[in-house]
């Protein structure tokens, strides 16, 4: 992490109000829970504070450290026998949580056989599964690392997180409130709908909601937050679209993916770069290609992409779609080991239809 004296008007990161946000809003602790904090060593001054939060409301942290290049490691070296089945008491500590926390610390990540990284995440699916039954939570520490793939120094990094956060505001959870008051009202016309069409130079994709819940993402499981989503019908995918703002999976960047659908699954898939990481990704499981759920973002706060998901997804005027799992409290039944969050950019000649009337153009809104 960059240590920097902030220029003017920008605010320095201050992890003991993120932590409070953390434990307070997201997760809600509450006394004699045991709560995981997961991180990358990189992540220790927000892990810290993060459990000093905890312990104060009486929970019982859990921290859990790994090493930057850990997941690398494992994919390389593994056995195949350890490479493709998890430990029983992995699951076993998991599903003795009562939640957890993850602490996005990105670090630059080295190349390594993504087919061998696909077989070790489709073995933690069940780790993964017990996780998502509990009360859970995602968040970013702001590395270096991430500051340089955002194109910003680190005290501009810092500024960009604690806005993005709310954490420049007196009242971050009000703040929070606001948000979930705008989604709940976009939320009133798309569960009135059926049909979905997304049009883009490169994307003309229609797909059926009909019947599924649409959540609003107000930043208690991902922080920041700023979506609302579904699951979409699993055989309801027609058409194509281009991803136009690059994603990271598995730590490798992919830009210019494009997907084909047929009766909701991939049946073509090409990218300009990693495009090794896409069909690895896609050969996971049969349910990674079909589409486990449908985002649009409206966090107008965030507009430049960062490389991060976390952020990248919630930007206002932009759609993403994840391969894979589904979130069950949309009503979505695709099984997959995976959940990738691929995203096209609507705001410079794109629109968002449904059933055959358009409700955003060129990013804004029409609800």
């Amino acid at each position: 992490m960059q240590t920097n004296t902030p220029a003017p008007n920008l605010i320095a990161y201050d992890p003991a109000k993120h932590a409070e946000l953390l434990a307070s809003y997201c997760l809600n602790a509450q006394p004699g829970e045991r709560l995981l904090v997961a991180g990358g060593l990189g992540s220790v001054p927000l892990m810290r504070e993060l459990t000093r939060a905890l312990l104060r409301r009486g929970a019982r942290p859990a921290v859990q450290l790994s090493y930057p290049g850990q997941a690398e490691d494992f994919a390389e070296f593994a056995s195949d026998a350890v490479l493709d089945a998890h430990h029983p008491a992995d699951l076993a500590d998991v599903e003795a949580m009562d939640g957890s926390m993850r602490l996005l610390t990105p670090e630059d990540a080295r190349d390594v056989d993504a087919a061998r990284r696909a077989r070790h995440l489709k073995s933690l699916a069940p780790l993964a599964a017990a996780r998502a039954r509990k009360k859970w939570g995602l968040t970013l520490y702001p590395t270096a690392h991430a500051a340089q793939q955002a194109g910003m120094t680190g005290p501009e990094f810092d500024d960009f997180v604690m806005r993005a956060m709310f954490l420049d505001r007196p009242d971050p959870v009000a703040a929070w409130g606001e948000i979930r008051e705008m989604q709940a009202r976009i939320i009133e016309r798309l569960t009135r709908a059926d049909v979905v069409r997304i049009e883009a130079p490169g994307t003309d994709l229609t797909l059926r909601v009909g019947g599924r819940s649409w959540a609003n993402s107000d930043g208690k499981r991902n922080m920041p937050s700023g979506e609302v989503f579904t699951g979409p019908l699993e055989d309801s995918a027609e058409g194509f679209v281009t991803f136009t703002i690059p994603a990271s999976y598995q730590g490798r960047m992919v830009r210019g993916a494009r997907l084909e659908f047929r009766a909701g699954e991939v049946v073509n898939a090409t990218a300009d770069e990693g495009e090794d990481v896409l069909l690895a990704a896609l050969n996971t499981d049969a349910g990674a290609r079909r589409l486990g759920e449908l985002g649009i973002g409206t966090n107008f706060g965030i507009q430049h992409p960062t490389g991060n998901i976390l952020f990248d997804e919630k930007i206002g005027g932009t759609v993403h779609l994840a391969l894979g799992k589904s979130y069950p409290e949309t009503g979505g039944l695709n099984a997959s080991a995976i959940h990738w969050d691929l995203i096209t950019d609507l705001r410079t000649g794109g629109r968002l239809s449904l059933d055959g009337e358009i409700v955003q153009e060129n990013g804004v809104f029409r609800i």
